[in-house]
C-alpha cells in the first residue's frame, strides 16, 4: 500500500493552520470540480484526492493520527527501510464505517469515481458518510447568446430553445439591448446535492439598416427634397411602431435634427417609459434638370445676387 501525502496534495506545509488548509482546499476543489471539467477523468480523480486530503487534515483527530503515521513513515524512509516492508498493521483500524447519509453514496457525489482510497480506508476505517465535508454544491450557470432584431427588442418577443430534448419558450421583455441577460431559473447544470444552476440568455440586438440606438433613444436620417427644405411641408419619419408625419418649417437646413419625444425604445425596467427619436434631415438635391428647371435656377441665382 502506498503512503499518501495529504499535505502535498493540498500544497500546504505540515504546520499549516486550519485557515490555510481550508483556503487551499477551496481553491483546488473549485479548480478541479467535475462540473467545471465535464468528462475529464483526471480532474475528477484529483477532485476526489483533494477531498480525501481535506477530510483528514480538517479533522483534528484524524490529522493527529495521520501526523503520527507520517512521522513513523518518514523515519522508516530515513533509515533506508524498504517501503514494502513498513509495518502498516499497527495503524489499521479494522472498522469499515458504514453510516448512512441523505446524500446517498460517495460514488454519487463524486460522479461514480468511488469512495475514499484504500490508504484512507485502512488507516481510518472508512468514514461515516454523514461527516463528508463537501457541502452541497449548486449547479453551474450556463450562458447562451440569442440574436434578435430591433423590432423584437422594441415589442418584446419569445425565443424557442431546445434543452435535453425539451422545448423551452423564453419571453424576452421589451427594451432589452445588446448585453442584456435573461435568467431562466433551474435550466443550468446539475448540482451536487444542491440546486440546479440557471441558464442566462445574453441578448445581441442585430444592427438595423435605418436606426441607430443609444440607450433608449433612436437616431434616424430623413431624406427631404430641396423644395420641402426651402418651402416647408411634411416629411414621413419611420419609427419602430410605424411611420409618422413630421412638420418641416420653411428654410430648414440640411443636417437639422428634430426630437420626437417618446418615440424611442421602451425602458427595460419600466416599459411604459420610452426614449426619444432624433430625426436628422438630409436634403436631396435635384438631378437631371430640364432646360426650363435650369433656367429657373439661374433666375433664382440672379435674384439672390441682387439682394
Amino acid at each position: 500500500m502506498d503512503y499518501k501525502d495529504y499535505y502535498k496534495i493540498l500544497g500546504v506545509e505540515r504546520n499549516a493552520d486550519q485557515k490555510e488548509i481550508r483556503k487551499a482546499y477551496r481553491q483546488l476543489a473549485r479548480q478541479h470540480h467535475p462540473d467545471v471539467n465535464p468528462g475529464d477523468r483526471s480532474a475528477q480523480g484529483r477532485f476526489k484526492e483533494i477531498n480525501e486530503a481535506y477530510e483528514v487534515l480538517s479533522d483534528p483527530e484524524k490529522r493527529q493520527r495521520y501526523d503520527q503515521l507520517g512521522t513513523s513513515w518518514h523515519e522508516w524512509q530515513r533509515m533506508g527501510g524498504d517501503p514494502s516492508g513498513f509495518d502498516w498493521g499497527r495503524w489499521f483500524t479494522g472498522q469499515p464505517g458504514q453510516a448512512y447519509v441523505q446524500y446517498g453514496d460517495l460514488d454519487e457525489l463524486l460522479g461514480g469515481l468511488g469512495g475514499f482510497s484504500d490508504f484512507f480506508q485502512a488507516i481510518f476505517g472508512g468514514t461515516p458518510r454523514s461527516s463528508w465535508r463537501t457541502a452541497p454544491r449548486r449547479g453551474r450557470d450556463y450562458e447562451q447568446e440569442v440574436e434578435i432584431t430591433l423590432e423584437e427588442a422594441f415589442h418584446g418577443t419569445t425565443t424557442i430553445l431546445s434543452k435535453d430534448g425539451r422545448r423551452l419558450e423564453v419571453k424576452i421583455p421589451p427594451g432589452v439591448g445588446t448585453g442584456s441577460r435573461i435568467r431562466v431559473a433551474g435550466e443550468g447544470g446539475d448540482g451536487y446535492g444542491g440546486a440546479k444552476g440557471d441558464l442566462y440568455l445574453r441578448i445581441k440586438v442585430a444592427p438595423h439598416p435605418r436606426f441607430r440606438r443609444k440607450g433608449d433613444d433612436l437616431h434616424v436620417e430623413v431624406p427631404l427634397d430641396l423644395y420641402t427644405t426651402v418651402l416647408g411641408g411634411e416629411a414621413r419619419v419611420p419609427t419602430p411602431k410605424g411611420d409618422i408625419m413630421l412638420k418641416i418649417p420653411p428654410e430648414t437646413q440640411s443636417g437639422k435634427t428634430f426630437r420626437l419625444k417618446g418615440q424611442g425604445m421602451p425602458n427595460l425596467k419600466d416599459p411604459q417609459k420610452r426614449g426619444d427619436l432624433y430625426a436628422k434631415v438630409k436634403a436631396r438635391l435635384p438631378q437631371k434638370l430640364t432646360p426650363r428647371e435650369r433656367e429657373l435656377f439661374e433666375e433664382l441665382k440672379r435674384l439672390r445676387k441682387e439682394r
